[in-house]
């Protein structure tokens, strides 16, 4: 199972032209975000975010455990001071490229994947975390790791949380290949829900999700 989510502007706009982004999303839009780390085995960023905003990705705002924690950074930019790397009992993770050195922390997980193209297959990394044991996973930024994953359609479901703001101009939410008439699209089943002063958008992919590992139970 897993979890695509974006936080954004009514413009569909993800951070400022200047890259400013905390916090489009209110207190009910954040307490979903962790809502959703407690219920998941695994959180995955890439390596952009976690360099820009050097997130924590624990269980604050609501009560649960936190999941392991995991960062797509093919070339090995991470930084070992990264606060996704602390110490704290939980299981972290970094995934790369098979050429890739790489120097970690003691104790956390290298995943070193084949990158045809450069690209980490997002089918690649989901296959190499159910191998390790995690079964429900969040996919929670930044927009082109989101992106990939809903491209390569590798996404059960996608949560847009959509803050009662309008940017103007900024960076988009999703960015996909583009198609030349509206009927070519990608629809999708959706379900709305009041968050507050906010509004989240359910969206269910499994019509399209492919299979990417077989879990022996």
């Amino acid at each position: 199972m897993v979890v695509g989510q974006f936080g954004q502007s009514i413009d569909a706009r993800i951070a400022t032209p200047t890259g400013h982004s905390h916090y489009i999303n209110g207190a009910a839009g954040l307490a979903h975000l962790h809502r959703l780390r407690a219920l998941v085995d695994a959180v995955v960023v890439g390596i952009g975010t976690a360099v820009a905003d050097d997130p924590q990705l624990t269980v604050r705002h609501v009560a649960g455990p936190s999941p392991a924690r995991v960062v797509i950074d093919p070339s090995g930019r991470l930084p070992i001071t990264a606060r996704l790397l602390a110490a704290d009992g939980i299981r972290r993770i970094v995934v790369t490229r098979a050429e890739t050195q790489t120097r970690l922390p003691i104790g956390v997980e290298h995943v070193a994947l084949p990158s045809p193209r450069g690209q980490l297959a997002p089918d690649a990394i989901l296959a190499a975390l159910a191998e390790r044991g995690f079964h429900r996973i969040l996919i929670e930024g930044g927009a082109d790791t989101v992106s990939r994953f809903l491209a390569a359609g590798c996404l059960d479901r996608l949560h847009v949380v959509i803050a009662p703001i309008i940017l103007g101009a900024g960076r988009t939410s999703v960015s996909l290949a583009p198609i030349a008439r509206v009927e070519e699209a990608m629809r999708v089943p959706m379900q709305i829900h009041k968050l507050g002063e906010e509004v989240l958008l359910d969206c269910d992919l499994s019509a399209q999700r492919i299979a990417v590992a077989k879990i022996s139970t």
